[in-house]
């Protein structure tokens, strides 16, 4: 029977006739002129490239979104423009603080980043499964995501380091308390819910301008594990997660997440309660209720992971007209970051990969660097302004509205003054029923028990604050006297 398999071939496409290695008689040595050998070596040396400081785990798959209400009222992005609209995406999740190797099922945030690739290039929709973050200061970022490593000393993780840095940064509670209760831990990725977290806008036609925070709904269903069940499932599986994405499209059962936003004005953040661009508190749905946009769903599986997901790169920055940035600290921050780290990851021109890569026209005056392959420019001028026929040039019309910062004084404003970071920690508590309540304590003292004393009376003044049965539950847990924290209990201060 004749084989049909296509030849196998080197990197330049020469057909390889054997294999074995090129060596001086049967018992060696080998000989340098065995190119083939040798290039197979070369590659196999340069085949990984760095993993991410976060997010460094992940799982990923195709879909398509599909607009099913009008919100033209508040933003001109095209792929957003009729219902019935649909745009290709690509999705990836992923655990935040554990390495490669981590297993799927830990304890942890997850990310949830969303690329859509519409008519007028990509929109990068990255966030996570909490609608809060731990820090609303850009500086505090970098030191946070280091208490989530090793220590630099024992190599290993450090309960110490991750409950020094939270004691000593009050605005963390609203995370802390989310990680820790029951969602904590997810079943798998088609059972979370996705944020944007930070404020973002949209700007109409007209060219007004809304905030507006962007939320993804799992018609899965939320589910969880309780601790005891993720232990016994990481003894079995590490990649719980990965396997339940990857099997349930297979299968053609396509989870789907409903997309809908929260808008407010101008005016009504000058008035709101808080600072309505605060990364470590959510909008009231009493008074911006969510309103519904459309729906995405995941219907196709990568061919190749390590060229469509490892490789895949999400940025904040990736704005498309109609949907832009807001004050908020730490998206201003991350517009830089994520490209930024990508370009160093990946390479360059990372955007040219085809899991990147726009699916419009791309037209700049970027060029060269690592694997550039200029298929865009080929040999138009690399310069502007210029007076050549065919080339590129700014489009006044997708122009954004003028931010009216007032008289404004720059400097190093502190995080820390006039923010209450205690209520909604503890409004988020007292909705929990009392089961809920015991194991968050149960689960928060088991890994703050491992810090210093010291560590542990600061972190119980921040629960104590937040609600005095939230504080009494973990201080009782600890075996550490309630009677010193009664005058901060409730206190909010």
């Amino acid at each position: 029977m004749k084989d049909n398999r296509p030849n196998l071939t080197t990197a330049e496409g020469a057909p390889i006739s054997a294999q074995q290695a090129l060596t001086a008689g049967p018992r060696g040595p080998l000989l340098m002129q065995d190119v083939q050998l040798l290039e197979q070596m070369q590659h196999f040396n340069r085949e990984r490239i760095p993993e991410r400081v976060v997010h460094a785990k992940g799982s990923g798959a195709y879909g398509t979104f599909t607009v099913t209400h009008d919100v033209t009222q508040y933003t001109k992005a095209a792929f957003l423009s009729e219902i019935g609209k649909k745009t290709e995406t690509f999705m990836r999740f992923s655990t935040v603080a554990g390495e490669r190797g981590a297993a799927d099922a830990e304890r942890d945030v997850r990310g949830f980043a969303i690329k859509f690739y519409t008519e007028e290039g990509n929109w990068d929709m990255v966030g996570n499964n909490t609608p809060v973050f731990f820090v609303r200061d850009p500086y505090k970022f970098q030191m946070f995501i280091h208490t989530q490593k090793r220590d630099p000393k024992t190599n290993l993780r450090c309960m110490d380091m991750q409950w020094d840095f939270w004691s000593l940064c009050p605005e963390s509670l609203h995370q802390v308390t989310i990680l820790f209760s029951d969602r904590g831990i997810p079943q798998g990725y088609r059972f979370i819910n996705g944020y944007g977290s930070h404020t973002y806008s949209f700007v109409n036609e007209s060219g007004e301008r809304v905030w507006c925070k962007f939320h993804f709904k799992s018609k899965q269903g939320i589910r969880n594990y309780m601790d005891d069940e993720a232990a016994t499932l990481i003894g079995q599986d590490r990649e719980s997660h990965q396997r339940d994405l990857y099997e349930a499209i297979e299968r053609g059962e396509n989870p789907q997440w409903r997309f809908c936003i929260q808008v407010m004005t101008q005016k009504q953040a000058e008035a709101f309660h808080w600072n309505p661009f605060d990364l470590t508190k959510v909008w009231p749905h009493a008074e911006f209720p969510l309103i519904e946009v459309g729906t995405l769903e995941l219907n196709r599986n990568p061919e190749n992971y390590h060229a469509e997901v490892e490789q895949s790169a999400f940025s904040p920055s990736s704005f498309v007209p109609g949907i832009g940035p807001s004050p908020d600290k730490m998206l201003q921050a991350r517009l830089m970051s994520y490209a930024d780290t990508h370009r160093y990851r990946v390479g360059g021109n990372y955007q040219q990969l085809p899991v990147n890569k726009p699916r419009c026209p791309v037209m700049h005056y970027q060029r060269d660097g690592a694997m550039a392959t200029a298929e865009s420019y080929q040999g138009r001028p690399s310069y502007w302004p210029n007076s050549r026929e065919d080339t590129p040039q700014p489009a006044e019309q997708h122009a954004e509205p003028a931010w009216d910062l007032g008289t404004v004084i720059a400097d190093r404003f502190d995080s820390t003054v006039d923010h209450d970071d205690f209520t909604q920690a503890g409004n988020l508590y007292r909705m929990f029923d009392d089961a809920h309540r015991d194991r968050l304590a149960s689960r928060i003292a088991g890994v703050l028990g491992q810090a210093r004393k010291e560590v542990q009376e600061r972190q119980l003044c921040h629960f104590f604050r937040a609600d005095e049965d939230y504080g009494r539950r973990i201080a009782e847990k600890l075996g550490v006297g309630v009677s010193q924290f009664a005058e901060t209990a409730g206190t909010g201060a």
